[in-house]
């Protein structure tokens, strides 16, 4: 695993946290405007241009004051609408996202001093800060869900939203395409496993015999990991896999595990650090090897079973759920998901498919099945499979008959911000609102705003 640049993850923190820090603090300070019983000081909205130039906006510092000073406001009338309606949401409710925000923050920069010298607070300040919010968020966000509850859309709506949009403005779709597949694992891989164990074994010997396990990783482990001497960041216990969350927590600093089986290969662990319920450690992973004889073998079998299919003298997705060891797939005759449990989708653009699953689709016909190949699971382990092009659909501008569920969701999000405005107008009317005469030039109070 990669380590990857911090900044655009803790200038939104920063966003979530210029939100909070005014209204937490003691001394009294500027106040820039008020909606019905919310505040918005002077400092929300400097520390917010603050954070927009950190992320790269470069608007007019004037404008983007108001900018900043619009959408606080508009947040202030949600909120103020929560307490008219009696609308809470507790720490409790908030605090798996908190831990969240903080943790990835904290895995980014490398330690919390790090954070705490970004943000020049303490690691209480910057947690109360989050954590308040956090709670106005998810607030705002159940005042939105109650205005748009009882939104819906007809089929009439989704196709007059499709036809006011400029054609030459519609997206393109990728061509897409649903497959099955039929795959081997290698044949005696149990061997191949002893084989891995045991250049780890020794591997670890020379690390317990003195030698850099930074150096090791660097020359033996192979994953990405490598370029950074295996060390894979700051990481929650959930975020592992068991056994190697098992045997990183169970270390103490600076000591190395004993060889830990994933999905994965086979790892040695070193503890870098704990921090809570944060570890940060680095491996040598080494996977299974595969022989030619063995790679010849798969592909033979294989390749016996297309024939059969061809032929007509088996049907592919009996073939599947008799021969394939891809689980996902066998149970459905082979038909190919995504594996993400929260979005199973069965469309795949060709760049979604690695790359020998690539090659292979991409001069198939519907129908056709491919020659065996070699590739590798979505793990990075060895394995050998056929695959079946199923459908297809062109490259193409999104239209209403293959694309519905994509238009009606963008005329839904069409709808709702509708909603919202016409909500957010009506809610100008009837609320108190005051503004500084500092931010009194600032074009969108001319919508009603000023009294």
């Amino acid at each position: 695993m990669k380590r990857s640049s911090g900044f655009g993850l803790i200038a939104g923190l920063g966003l979530i946290i210029s939100a909070a820090s005014a209204n937490s603090q003691v001394l009294v300070e500027s106040i820039a405007a008020i909606a019905g019983n919310e505040v918005v000081y002077l400092s929300d909205i400097e520390n917010g241009v603050l954070d927009y130039r950190r992320s790269g906006n470069k608007l007019p510092i004037d404008e983007l004051r108001c900018q900043v000073l619009h959408e606080l406001l508009i947040s202030k009338l949600f909120v103020d609408q929560a307490r008219i309606d009696s609308i809470t949401v507790t720490d409790d409710q908030v605090e798996a996202d908190v831990n969240m925000r903080i943790n990835d923050a904290i895995r980014q920069v490398g330690s919390e001093k790090a954070l705490e010298d970004y943000f020049k607070k303490s690691m209480v300040e910057i947690r109360r800060d989050i954590r308040k919010a956090m709670v106005e968020q998810q607030v705002v966000s159940e005042v939105q869900n109650n205005i748009s509850k009882n939104l819906s859309i007809t089929p009439n709506d989704v196709k007059r939203y499709f036809n006011i949009i400029p054609r030459d403005s519609l997206p393109v779709v990728p061509s897409k395409v649903q497959i099955s597949i039929i795959q081997l694992d290698p044949p005696d891989n149990e061997e191949n496993k002893a084989e891995a164990r045991q250049r780890l074994l020794d591997i670890r010997s020379q690390i317990l015999a003195g030698k850099s396990f930074y150096a090791l990783a660097v020359l033996y482990s192979e994953d990405g990991s490598r370029v950074t001497g295996g060390e894979i960041g700051y990481k929650l216990r959930g975020e592992l896999e068991k056994p190697y969350a098992d045997a990183a927590f169970s270390l103490t600093k600076g000591t190395v595990s004993k060889i830990v089986e994933t999905k994965y290969g086979f790892h040695i662990i070193q503890l870098i650090d704990r921090k809570g319920d944060l570890v940060n450690t680095r491996h040598i992973l080494i996977r299974p090897k595969v022989t030619p004889e063995q790679s010849q073998r798969a592909l033979g079998k294989l390749d016996s079973i297309a024939q059969l299919i061809r032929k007509d003298s088996l049907k592919f997705d009996a073939a599947a759920i008799k021969y394939s060891t891809h689980l996902d797939s066998r149970i459905n005759g082979g038909k190919f998901v995504s594996t993400n449990p929260s979005a199973r989708i069965n469309w795949f653009s060709l760049d979604e498919l690695n790359k020998e699953m690539y090659v292979k689709v991409r001069d198939l016909k519907i129908g056709e099945i491919s020659e065996p190949f070699q590739t590798t699971d979505d793990n990075g382990n060895t394995v050998f499979r056929v695959v079946k092009l199923d459908d297809e659909i062109p490259a193409h501008r999104v239209d209403l008959k293959d694309d519905y569920q994509f238009i009606y969701n963008a005329a839904m999000s069409n709808a709702r911000q509708k909603t919202y405005a016409e909500w957010i107008q009506k809610k100008i009317g009837t609320t108190y609102i005051k503004i500084s005469e500092e931010f009194k030039s600032c074009k969108f109070l001319e919508e009603g705003w000023l009294k």
